[in-house]
């Protein structure tokens, strides 16, 4: 059964509880901070880990010292679904212990 987009307002809604995130056209996204190259691609293997287990990947961005995501459900038609928010709030539980900000 595929997810259901949500509405505009629920995800205004979800986002306000997840700071540093915003909506970019018809995804989430977050762009992180670390304190060295080495920390950042540390994440990206820590993130693809959580992407496995969940069975839904982002796109991930690789920079000298960021990460950078972005997220829709392609099975909802490329909408904005709960199973985005579910991965969010997983890199958002780990990002501490990367020193990401």
């Amino acid at each position: 059964m595929p997810t259901e987009p949500l509405s505009q307002k629920e995800i205004e809604d979800r986002l306000r509880e997840l700071p540093g995130w915003s909506q970019e056209g018809d995804r989430i996204a977050r762009t992180y901070r670390l304190p060295t190259h080495f920390a950042a691609t540390a994440m990206v293997v820590h993130v693809a880990q959580i992407q496995d287990e969940l069975d839904h990947h982002s796109d991930l961005t690789l920079g000298y010292n960021t990460v950078h995501l972005t997220m829709n459900t392609h099975s909802a038609g490329g909408a904005i679904t709960e199973r985005d928010f579910e991965l969010a709030s997983r890199v958002e539980a780990i990002a501490p212990s990367h020193a990401a900000n």
